[in-house]
This record gives C-alpha cells, sequence and structure tokens, in this order.
C-alpha cells in the first residue's frame, strides 16, 4: 500500500492501544472517561458555546462577503453531484442516525424530566423543549460544519493542496505541515473522527436494538448490540468497496427517502395541526432567542449547570468530533459549487429539515405524554417504538424506522471509512480498499469496546474528551481560511 501514511500507523496504533486498554479494564476505563470528561465540560464549557456562536458569525460573513462567488474549484467547473443528490449526501452523513434516536426522546425529556427554562411539564416548557432542539441541531452544528469543509474544499480544489486537515494550515505554517507537526494534526483529526463515528454508531446499535427487542422480544444488552455491529459493518465495508459515486450515493437517495416518508406519515397520522402551529411558533420562539441561547453557560449556583453539560456542551462536542469527518466528506462531494451556494445550501436546508422533524416527533410524543401515556419512563432508544404504538400502523412505522437507522448506519459508517482513508493516505480521492477495510473494523471496534465498558454514558464521555484537542486546529483552520481568500479577490 504504498499510497499509505504514517498517519495511518501511528492513528491505528491508537486505536488498536485504546481497544485493548477498554477490553482490559473496562471500570476503571470508564471510569477515568467520566472524570476527564467532567474536568472538560466543566471548564470548557464556556469555550464551546463562543466558539460555535463564533463559527455562525463567521459562515454568515463570508457567505455575503465578496469572497462568495469564489467557486471551490476551477472557475470553469460544474458541480459533481446533483443538488438533490448533494443534499442527501450531506444530511446523511452529518447526523442522520442521531436524528432518528433523539428525534421524540430529546424534545420530551425537554418537556417533562428537566426543562432548561420553563416549569417542567408546562406549556413553556413543551414551547422551550423544540426550541432548544433546533438550537442542538441547526444553525450552529451546519455553519461548523460548512466553515470546515470550506477549508477543506478551498485548499483542495482551488488550490490543489492535498485532502488533508494538515494542508489547511499551509498559509500559517507553511511547510512545517509536511512534517512532525502536520502528521500531529492529521492524527488529531483521525483520532476525533474514530470516536465521534464510534459514537453514532454505537446508539445506532443501540436503538436498532431497542426496536428489535419492543417488536420481536431479542434481548436488549451488549451481546444484541454486538450482533448488530458485526453484521452493519459487513454490510458497510461491502458499501465501501463499491466506491464513493455507487455505495454512499445510492444509500444516500434512499435515506432522504426514507426519512421523507416517515416523517409525512407522522405529519399525517400524528397530530397535524397541532404539529404546524408549535413548528410555526417554536421556529419563531428559537429565531427570537438564538442570541440567548448561543451564549448560556450557567454561571451560578441556581442555574441548571447539569441540563446545560449533559445536553448543549454535549451536543457541542460531539459536533466538532465529527467536523473533520463531515468536513472532509461535504468538501468531497461539494467540487464545483461556489462558496455562497455551498455555505447558504449547507446552512438553511438542513435546519430547516430538521426542524420540521423535531416538531414532527416531538410534538407527537408530547401529545401522547399529555393523553395519559408516560412515554417518559422509557429508555431514550424505546421511546420513538413506544410512541408509535400509540398511533395508527404502528408495526409498519416500527420497522420503517429500523430499516432507516440501519441504513444511515450503514452511510455514516462507509462515509468514515472513505475520510479516514482519504486522512491516512496524503489525501487521496480514491484511498486503497484495504485501508478502507482496517478503518471500517477500527470504528466498529471502538463502539463496542465503548459500549461494554459503559453504554451511552461512555460514548458521550468520549466524545467530549475527543472534540476538545480538534477544537483547536477548528480556530487555526479559519485563519488560514481567511488568510488565503484574501490573496484570491
Amino acid at each position: 500500500m504504498k499510497k499509505v501514511s504514517k498517519v495511518f500507523y501511528i492513528a491505528i496504533a491508537i486505536v488498536v492501544f485504546m481497544v485493548i486498554l477498554g477490553a482490559s479494564f473496562p471500570k476503571q476505563f470508564e471510569r477515568i472517561t467520566s472524570d476527564i470528561q467532567s474536568l472538560v465540560s466543566t471548564t470548557f464549557g464556556w469555550y464551546y458555546m463562543l466558539l460555535m456562536s463564533a463559527l455562525v458569525i463567521i459562515a454568515i460573513m463570508i457567505a455575503f462577503s465578496r469572497f462568495g462567488k469564489i467557486r471551490l474549484g476551477k472557475d470553469y467547473e460544474k458541480p459533481d453531484f446533483s443538488t438533490p443528490t448533494w443534499i442527501g449526501m450531506l444530511f446523511s452523513a452529518g447526523m442522520g442516525i442521531g436524528l432518528v434516536f433523539y428525534g421524540a426522546a430529546e424534545p420530551l425529556f425537554h418537556y417533562v424530566v428537566d426543562a432548561p427554562n420553563a416549569e417542567v411539564g408546562s406549556d413553556a416548557a413543551f414551547k422551550d423543549a423544540l426550541a432548544f432542539s433546533y438550537f442542538h441541531w441547526g444553525i450552529h452544528v451546519w455553519a461548523m460544519y460548512g466553515v470546515v469543509a470550506l477549508a477543506l474544499a478551498f485548499f483542495q480544489f482551488r488550490k490543489g493542496e492535498p485532502g488533508l486537515i494538515s494542508a489547511t494550515l499551509k498559509p500559517l505554517f507553511g511547510d512545517a505541515m509536511k512534517g512532525p507537526l502536520g502528521t500531529v494534526i492529521d492524527v488529531l483529526a483521525v483520532f476525533a473522527t474514530v470516536f465521534g463515528v464510534a459514537t453514532s454508531l454505537g446508539f445506532g446499535a443501540v436503538q436498532i436494538n431497542g426496536g428489535l427487542s419492543h417488536l420481536f422480544g431479542i434481548e436488549v444488552g451488549f451481546l444484541s448490540q454486538l450482533i448488530i455491529i458485526i453484521v452493519a459493518t459487513f454490510l458497510f465495508i461491502m458499501s465501501a468497496w463499491s466506491g464513493l459515486s455507487r455505495g454512499i450515493k445510492y444509500l444516500s437517495n434512499t435515506n432522504i427517502v426514507l426519512a421523507v416518508i416517515l416523517l409525512l406519515i407522522i405529519l399525517a397520522v400524528g397530530p397535524s395541526i397541532l404539529i404546524m402551529n408549535m413548528f410555526t411558533e417554536t421556529i419563531g420562539l428559537y429565531i427570537q432567542n438564538l442570541i440567548s441561547m448561543s451564549f448560556k453557560t450557567a454561571p451560578l449556583e441556581g442555574d441548571n449547570r447539569t441540563w446545560l453539560d449533559g445536553w448543549t456542551i454535549f451536543y457541542w462536542a460531539w459536533w466538532v468530533s465529527w467536523a473533520p469527518f463531515v468536513g472532509m466528506f461535504i468538501a468531497r462531494v461539494s467540487r464545483g459549487r461556489t462558496i455562497r451556494e455551498f455555505l447558504l445550501g449547507v446552512m438553511i436546508i438542513p435546519t430547516l429539515f430538521i426542524s420540521i422533524w423535531y416538531a414532527a416527533f416531538g410534538t407527537t410524543a408530547g401529545n401522547i405524554q399529555n393523553n395519559g401515556i408516560d412515554l417518559s419512563g422509557f429508555a431514550t432508544e424505546l421511546v420513538l417504538f413506544n410512541m408509535f404504538d400509540q398511533l395508527p400502523m404502528s408495526t409498519f412505522l416500527s420497522i420503517l424506522a429500523i430499516i432507516l437507522i440501519a441504513s444511515f448506519f450503514i452511510t455514516s459508517a462507509d462515509s468514515a471509512t472513505f475520510v479516514l482513508g482519504m486522512q491516512t493516505t496524503r489525501g487521496s480521492l480514491t484511498p486503497p480498499n484495504m485501508v478502507k477495510i482496517a478503518w471500517g473494523f477500527a470504528q466498529s471496534a471502538v463502539a463496542v469496546i465503548l459500549l461494554y465498558v459503559g453504554g451511552l454514558t461512555a460514548l458521550q464521555n468520549t466524545i467530549i474528551i475527543a472534540a476538545l484537542p480538534f477544537s483547536f486546529v477548528i480556530i487555526l483552520m479559519v485563519v488560514a481560511l481567511f488568510k488565503a481568500l484574501q490573496k484570491e479577490i
């Protein structure tokens, strides 16, 4: 494998070491990750809030600046993929599994278990629950993805640099990015990618297990989740073998179709008028309170710091850990688009779809809760399926949801193997299949270990830890991008 760089060997050695450590000392591993996570959340919560808010401002400034007309590629190049396919790809890679996992459960939690602002169970809490769900999955996330992807696409397709995180920092560090410092940067990106994606795969396995248990009585536990991950690993490696333009393209289009079908059915059989009314009012609430939400740090003793750490800080860290993966993937499929078209598309389209999704699923779950069916007593992965039980076509909806989660699982893992392959083969757009397969097994092994040592808690802890070092790289990428853009016009 002549294309393989030293980043591959260093990163795979670190991942293997972490897997062995977790398997050998599960209790100690869980305790250590928990302690580090608590320290990071308490110490750097303000930093994550400022970083994500700053990236929104930066993305909007660039989109509407004179740089917006620059094309990500040569001036004569056209987009590689049609707009519908492009939207499907960035959406599927960006957050598919999490959207199904949390779609009903997150708003329900904010409403009846632990409300961020209002009294638990009140009408105000119901509306806040949706607004904060839009906030956690909306424009902040996609602005961050957009800025990272923009830097990668600009340097790769406009400047002819390899598709590596380190290559985007050349305006700041020059040829040092070809040496040990560049290697460290790329290893950090690989580490964040592996653990960020492994977390999502863990969530997917847990929810597929929950759905199968709900429908067929299959036991919920580590063994069942292990079997699910093994089967899914085989499927996404087969897809990865077929290449970007075939496997991921078809899977992404399938994901969008299945997601839209599920959403339309919920809109039809759920409390339709209530959903549309709640969406209209809460999207306004989200926009109205966007600034205060963006800078909420719960600094005083009477503030709900536990909620902030468990939700907003967790999400910001999760998205940052996904940034190298999603950024590279979105960059790869966005060649030929202008910066303005790219940034506005990445920020606006997913945010609107996700808001409608949360309005539909969150309102339906809240309405069922108000009608005397306590959905909040179920585990997170089971809320969705127990919500379906109160609707027409419940079995069909559950089966469709399981298929959608599995499809998102395969697409995310497939996309990640491609991106990890790029990062460890000097930015090659056609990484060898053996490299992709190695990363496919590695990220599945990490998901298995994280579930083994502590289930969802260990998954969340690891996200926050993995994200912190890469967040500093994002800041450097922004500075380097501005420096390079200044020379374009």
